[in-house]
């Protein structure tokens, strides 16, 4: 009866909170561990070579990958293993596949489609500079149509392996319907990079979205020290995925692992406190006659890009408590300026056009007091000078963010 009811409260649907600390762990207490161990073997000894020979055609075929012991660390790791399975429940996806990097997880969802004849893709700038540039310059034999989200359908061609958008968008925070998104892609599979969002704040799968993208790097890991990709998905998706992990050797270090299956377990207090920060940064750089337009979610979030009336460098050189640094997520706040950095490697006229400009700053609020992190933006931005013209008065009024605390959030958040 007890081993009933245990059973019924595993299955039982849990809250993402609760979700978060414990999905991958659920095994530990009949283990006799508390914290999750770390497994750095490489290899692994059977004396079942007929056995072994078996499972590895089973995974040549179908890339399935059984519940024996492991065979090689490139096939599989079950410290990674455990980060993968909660990163699935926290997406909501029957699996998730760990990479070395986020563009290692996107390189091989592309060569995942590539391998079937569907080179072409069909994407909505803007999307991360590295993104950007390994569809655009065709490295791995893609072709890229780039279009406003009205014309997904009208851009899909018999051999359109993937329409891939970003929501909200890096660096500008612009938002998309997913769910009219993944209308507009029929039957082509829709990938999200869901990175600045996180599942605290929306999970596309509930929108339409077959893949699911991060760069484990930013909130997953949570404290700058961890570098990850990881695709959530369908279980046939996932099969080839590790198939194209295992053949190119994009594979996650178990460490790695283990810290991000650690980060995952503050990930919806980690992303609320932030994103608390950044709509009240939001709403006073609103209101700031040096800033000219505020960019900041509908969604929430801890992101928030604005555009300077002076000089961008000199706000980038000008913090002291703010880390002036490419990446984000982490719990301590990071700035940089796009247009030399993250999307330096986009074309100058691509990056105007999808609302890049060259005075775009982008701050990732972390968990500092909001009165500390205000007090370093302001002796950073300078003084007062004339007011902005009329034009960026209209930007300021049209972008103004919800009130401090208030970041409104999706269903999938609550």
């Amino acid at each position: 009866m007890e081993a009933n009811t245990e059973k019924a409260m595993r299955e039982a649907p849990r809250a993402l909170a609760t979700e978060a600390v414990h999905a991958g762990r659920d095994d530990l207490a009949e283990l006799g561990l508390h914290a999750p161990p770390i497994d750095l073997s490489t290899t692994y000894p059977s004396r079942d070579s007929r056995g072994e020979a078996a499972r590895i055609d089973a995974f040549a075929a179908e890339g399935v990958l059984d519940d024996g012991p492991p065979v090689y660390a490139r096939l599989g790791n079950p410290t990674v293993a455990r980060f993968e399975t909660a990163l699935a429940r926290l997406e909501g996806t029957e699996s998730a596949v760990a990479f070395a990097s986020g563009m290692a997880a996107l390189t091989a969802v592309l060569l995942v489609r590539a391998t079937a004849g569907l080179r072409h893709v069909v994407a909505v700038r803007p999307l991360y500079g590295c993104s950007d540039h390994l569809l655009t310059a065709g490295l791995l034999g893609t072709e890229v149509t780039w279009v406003d989200p009205a014309g997904i359908a009208d851009a899909v061609r018999p051999d359109t392996g993937l329409v891939m958008v970003e929501s909200p968008a890096n660096p500008t925070l612009a938002e998309l319907d997913l769910a009219a998104v993944a209308h507009s892609c029929g039957e082509v599979p829709l990938l999200a990079d869901n990175t600045f969002a996180t599942p605290v704040l929306q999970r596309p799968v509930e929108s339409g979205a077959r893949l699911v993208l991060h760069s484990a790097t930013k909130y997953l890991g949570g404290h700058g020290d961890v570098l990850a990709g990881v695709v959530a998905c369908d279980e046939e998706f996932a099969r080839r995925l590790r198939q194209v992990r295992f053949a190119t050797g994009g594979v996650l270090h178990p460490l790695a692992g283990y810290l991000l299956l650690r980060g995952l377990a503050t990930l919806p207090v980690r992303v609320r406190a932030a994103s608390a920060n950044a709509a009240e940064l939001a709403r006073r750089l609103a209101g700031d006659p040096r800033v000219a337009r505020v960019h900041y979610p509908r969604l929430g979030g801890a992101m928030v890009a604005f555009e300077v009336c002076g000089d961008p460098h000199e706000v980038i050189a000008g913090v002291r408590l703010i880390t002036p640094a490419v990446s984000l997520g982490s719990v301590d706040s990071l700035i940089q300026h796009p247009a030399s950095i993250s999307h330096r490697v986009v074309d100058p006229a691509d990056r105007h056009s999808s609302g890049v400009s060259d005075r775009l700053l982008r701050m990732s609020c972390g968990l500092e007091d909001v009165e500390d992190l205000w007090r370093d933006l302001d002796q950073a931005l300078g003084p007062v000078s004339a007011p902005p013209a009329d034009a960026a008065r209209r930007d300021r009024r049209a972008t103004q963010p919800p009130r401090a605390g208030e970041p409104r959030r999706a269903a999938a958040a609550r």
